[in-house]
This record gives C-alpha cells, sequence and structure tokens, in this order.
C-alpha cells in the first residue's frame, strides 16, 4: 500500500489489512525464501542431482538460518533484488558447518524462481483467507436476505425511480456475483498457486536431466502445482489473478455505491447501526465503511492496468516488468482482503432495506 496509508496515523487503518500485509513483511518473505531453498535441496538429493548424504547434512546446517537483513538492503541498489545476497549469506552460513556444503544450497535454480516462488506460497496463504471471508460474506447476506424478507422497496433505474420491488431483489444482486467470485477463485487457484524452477535462462538446463523430476519434487515439498515448464516471462497467471482481486472489490464496491445512495436523506431505503459523524454538522451520519468499499474498488480498478503492462516481459527474464509486480499485486491483495472485511461489517450494520409490506 502508498506509504502514507499504511504508516500515517491520520490515515492508517483504513484500508489495512493485517493478515494479508503480514504476507509480505520480511518476516515472512525470510520463511518463503528459506522454505524454498530447503525443499530444493531435498528434492536435489531426492532425484540425484546431489548427494543424498551431503543433502541431508546442508539441510540441517540451513534449518537455523536467519538473513542479516542489514546486509541485504545494502546490496539492493547494486543487485535490483536481495536474493544474491540472501543466498550468499545462506551459503556462508552452512558452509562454517562444511566446506562441501555450499554446494548443494540453491542447485540450479536462479532469483526469479525464488521469489517467484515465494509470491506463490503468499498468494496461496492469501487464498485461503479470501476463500474465508467471501464465504462468511454470503452468509451475512442470505441472513440479511431472510430477515427483509417482507420489505419492498422502491427500485431506481439511472438513479430515477422506476417500480416498487422486494428488499430481496437488491440483496439478491448483491450475493450473486459474491457466489461467483467465490467459485472463480476456487477454479483460478491452480493457475496462480504455481512452482516457478526454470534455472537462468528458464529451460532448467543447470539440473537436467533431473530438471523436470527435481520440478515436480519441489512443487510437491511446497505443496504447489507443478506446470510443465518455469513461467519467468509467462505472465498471463498473475494477470488473471489481478482481475480476480479488481472484479472481487469491484463487487464489493458496488454494494458499497448502492448503500451510499440508499443512506441518502430523503431516500431513507436503508438504515444501519453506526456511521461515522462529521467535524461540522452533528446531525450526520456518514456511510464511512460503504464509501471504504468504493474507494478500494476504484483503487484496484486503477491498479490493474498496470498488472496488463506486466505482461510484457521481454525475451527470456525482464527486470522492469517483473518489478513492477512486486509494487502493484501486494497492494491489490491487502485492498482485497480489507473489502472482503469491510463487506461483512458493512452487511452485519444494516438494520432495514425497504418497509414492511406494499411500502414503496
Amino acid at each position: 500500500m502508498n506509504p502514507l496509508t499504511a504508516t500515517n496515523p491520520f490515515f492508517a487503518g483504513l484500508f489495512a489489512d493485517d493478515d494479508i500485509a503480514a504476507l509480505f513483511s520480511g518476516t515472512a518473505t525470510a520463511r518463503a525464501f528459506l522454505a524454498y531453498e530447503i525443499a530444493l535441496t531435498q528434492a536435489a538429493s531426492q532425484v540425484g542431482l546431489i548427494d543424498r548424504e551431503l543433502g541431508q547434512r546442508t539441510v540441517a546446517a540451513m534449518a537455523d538460518f536467519k538473513p542479516e537483513m542489514e546486509g541485504l538492503r545494502s546490496n539492493l541498489p547494486t543487485d535490483g533484488l536481495a536474493v544474491p545476497g540472501y543466498v550468499r549469506q545462506l551459503k556462508a552460513h552452512v558452509g562454517h558447518m562444511g566446506a562441501d556444503l555450499a554446494g548443494a544450497v540453491h542447485p540450479g535454480a536462479t532469483s526469479q524462481d525464488l521469489i517467484d516462488t515465494s509470491m506463490s506460497l503468499a498468494i496461496r496463504a492469501a487464498n485461503d483467507i479470501y476463500q474465508t471471508r467471501l464465504t462468511t460474506l454470503i452468509t451475512a447476506l442470505e441472513a440479511l436476505a431472510e430477515a427483509q424478507a417482507d420489505h419492498r422497496m422502491m427500485a431506481r433505474t439511472r438513479m430515477q425511480a422506476a417500480l416498487p420491488i422486494d428488499a430481496c431483489h437488491r440483496i439478491a444482486t448483491w450475493v450473486a456475483p459474491c457466489r461467483r467470485q467465490l467459485d472463480r477463485l476456487r477454479r483460478l487457484r491452480p493457475e496462480v498457486e504455481l512452482l516457478q524452477f526454470g534455472g537462468p535462462v528458464g529451460d532448467r538446463q543447470r539440473s537436467q536431466p533431473q530438471g523436470d523430476a527435481l520440478a515436480a519434487a519441489l512443487a510437491q515439498q511446497l505443496g504447489l502445482q507443478n506446470p510443465a515448464q518455469s513461467w519467468h516471462t509467462e505472465r498471463d497467471g498473475p494477470a488473471l489473478y489481478a482481475g480476480w482481486l479488481s472484479a472481487v472489490t469491484g463487487t464489493l464496491g458496488k454494494i458499497g455505491q448502492d448503500i451510499c445512495l440508499m443512506v441518502q436523506q430523503g431516500i431513507d431505503a436503508l438504515e444501519q447501526t453506526g456511521g461515522g459523524g462529521s467535524s461540522a454538522m452533528a446531525h450526520k451520519q456518514n456511510p464511512v465503511t460503504a464509501e471504504l468499499l468504493v474507494t478500494l474498488a476504484r483503487y484496484n480498478a486503477g491498479q490493474l492496468p498496470l498488472m496488463h503492462q506486466a505482461l510484457v516481459h521481454e525475451q527470456e527474464r525482464s527486470g522492469a516488468m517483473w518489478t513492477l509486480e512486486w509494487m502493484v499485486l501486494p497492494a491489490m491483495m491487502t485492498c482485497t482482503g480489507a473489502a472482503l472485511a469491510l463487506a461483512t461489517t458493512q452487511i452485519e450494520a444494516i438494520t432495514r432495506i425497504g418497509s414492511p409490506g406494499d411500502a414503496a
């Protein structure tokens, strides 16, 4: 997220989602990097790329490794990424326990393998959260529909009064897309929770003839899908995922926009608990949560074109487009997590939609 909104006490908390943001913390990234390197050495010894006993000793030596973060930061202006410094530190760490161990670290891999797989692990964890939150939101919407079953309200087309409808008709337009987004997520997960393993130019030549077997063993170790080949410059998966993130926040933004219009004085089609106060007008009860859903939807919609720009990776690796993904995708994921949590809070705050009986 933007540092202003993430850390400034006048803004922080409005758009944040601690559970999703934690997946991209330094601690989480270090954990993912080490999980990859341990699994890689285990897989390499399993398929015969390195000696099995050497692999076991190396894995044992790696188990307690913690990178020196300031050293990684100092390498960033030169290397453009933290992996070369991380691997140097890891090799030095295991080297203290045996001169032959360093050669069993990072076999056949490249920086992009480590970073992309780390992102896949974060996406997998986030998807578990999204799936749970979407299910919770759908349950809340279904409960709202049941509670408002005998209520009627005025339908509005092009923001003008149209014909009376059941309140449940409007709620149905909120819940149906949420169900579809949940179904889409279930189908999308195998396409984005992917191992990355290609080596320096993406063809696994540094680990041949065991390259494909190594990738299969590595994917199994990490609990990720094993693609037929590396996807170093095939970025349709991240772009597709970003599209889903934007579609989810857009779905929730529509709910928020409807609520903002329904609570207008003079319309009064909806009542809710809570609401924000005004610094100048004590009589106001601002629909803050609903407004935030609109804001998050528009933010993600604005970020989506950048992920589509990042589809254009040149040749066998791009520095510029790859780095752009690091800036955009975690922010979109954090916004989506925040929107899902806020949406349930908003729905549970509603006490009335429309009026009983035939009232319009």
